[in-house]
């Protein structure tokens, strides 16, 4: 939310507060939403007593669909189910945003904004200027290194990378720091860590593609309009990859094998590579 226009105050729920209590600050407000099927948003939203509150939950969440009429007055179904979407690989679920977009349509807007936005300035570009152009961008975060990745097939994820013609860069943060020394002998232009976030979303944007697990990266790639690869969790792919895929750019979805025995790696690491490939070529 930093430095959006839109935004005039940003205020978060302390743990130590009831989300009854938290809500009742803004019994002043014409409109509340909850963006989260989550009780907690919910509870706040109803305590504003606002005379618009909207939120949503699931399709087969019956007992939340009862509840939740206790806190909002306006409510949308979500038809995402990751146990329906497995069984049924013909169910179709929207987008996130689109979903998001309909509670603000159930808010009263009347205009439907479907670009991602973040607020890039030049001094974030200028950050950034002495990084090679068009880089493959890889994203480093923990899901590479776990069901059905590992770190030293990563490793060799990011070595053949490098044999696409475009220079790789690599991005991580600290959560991951311990691993990132493997990564130094396989010829990355930069290992780049813990940069400010519109500074690392100024990477994104100069990207020939981007690379990366089911993380905030897809959505920061999506945002800066990139075209990006993106490994979802073997479970619930076929929800995560329609429901949070990369948004309105050239994109490529794939599904981390169920195990991590040897020629499933490498028939993983194929599919990332070709998938980088053919954006690159596009």
């Amino acid at each position: 939310m930093e430095r959006n226009t839109d935004i005039d105050e940003l205020v978060s729920l302390p743990r130590a507060v009831r989300p009854e209590r938290f809500g009742a600050q803004f019994r002043n407000v014409d409109l509340a939403i909850a963006l989260a099927p989550r009780s907690e948003d919910l509870r706040i939203v109803g305590a504003t007593h606002a005379a618009v509150r909207v939120g949503y939950t699931y399709a087969r969440r019956y007992l939340a669909r009862v509840t939740a009429r206790l806190f909002v007055n306006r409510m949308a179904v979500s038809e995402a189910d990751p146990d329906l979407c497995e069984r049924d690989p013909r169910r179709l679920v929207r987008h996130e945003v689109e979903q998001l977009l309909d509670l603000v349509a159930l808010g009263g807007a009347r205009e439907r904004v479907s670009d991602l936005r973040l607020d890039l300035r030049e001094e974030d570009r200028a950050a950034v200027a002495s990084l090679p152009e068009r880089p493959i961008v890889l994203h480093l975060a923990p899901r590479w290194f776990r069901e059905g990745s590992t770190l030293a097939s990563t490793v060799e994820l990011a070595r053949r990378l490098t044999t696409l013609g475009h220079p790789l860069l690599i991005t991580a943060n600290a959560e991951i720091a311990e691993a990132l020394g493997a990564f130094s002998n396989v010829g990355p232009e930069a290992i780049l860590r813990d940069l400010p976030f519109f500074h690392w979303a100024a990477v994104f944007e100069r990207a020939a593609c981007v690379v990366t697990v089911d993380t905030g990266a897809t959505h920061v790639a999506s945002a800066m309009r990139r075209p990006t690869v993106v490994a979802f969790e073997h479970r619930y792919f076929r929800l995560a990859s329609q429901e949070w895929a990369p948004y309105r750019v050239p994109s490529c979805s794939l599904r981390k094998p169920e195990s991590d025995d040897e020629a499933s790696l490498a028939r993983f690491r194929d599919e990332v590579v070709h998938g980088v490939a053919d954006l690159i070529d596009a």
